[in-house]
């Protein structure tokens, strides 16, 4: 299954070519990605995840380039994009998360995240508990 949120495009994203600067992407995921991990989580009862989570690597392909308020063919469109994003992977003390930025229906974009939980007290990493793992399942593909 899918974790699908809409994020709002500002003028701040823009490069000096009117595109979403390649930077901004990772603005993006990661805007999806706290949504999934503290609003998502929060909802199913796990707040765990708000404790800490540090990212070990990121990597991007960009497909197409994205306009502020103008679909891939041009016509007028909200300045949103749309991340899907899943886990592709769970180890014992870390996780891939998976993504994709459409613009309107576009694929623009494809991403993946290596992230670690951390005890925000230490700052160390730590092993995922079982309900942190029984959560991610839901979103495993």
């Amino acid at each position: 299954m899918r974790f699908v949120h809409e994020c709002a495009l500002r003028w701040s994203d823009l490069d000096a070519y009117g595109h979403v600067n390649n930077a901004r992407f990772l603005t993006l995921y990661e805007e999806a990605r706290v949504a999934l991990f503290f609003l998502g989580a929060r909802k199913a009862g796990l707040t765990s995840f708000e404790d800490g989570i540090v990212i070990v690597r990121h990597e991007v392909d960009y497909l197409r380039p994205v306009t502020y308020g103008r679909g891939p063919d041009g016509t007028p469109r909200p300045p949103t994009v749309r991340v899907e994003l899943w886990v592709e992977e769970v180890r014992p003390s870390r996780l891939t998360v998976a993504y994709e930025l459409f613009d309107a229906d576009t694929l623009a974009s494809r991403a993946r995240s290596v992230c670690a939980p951390v005890n925000s007290a230490t700052m160390t990493p730590r092993r995922l508990t079982d309900a942190e793992r029984a959560f991610l399942a839901d979103w495993t593909t």
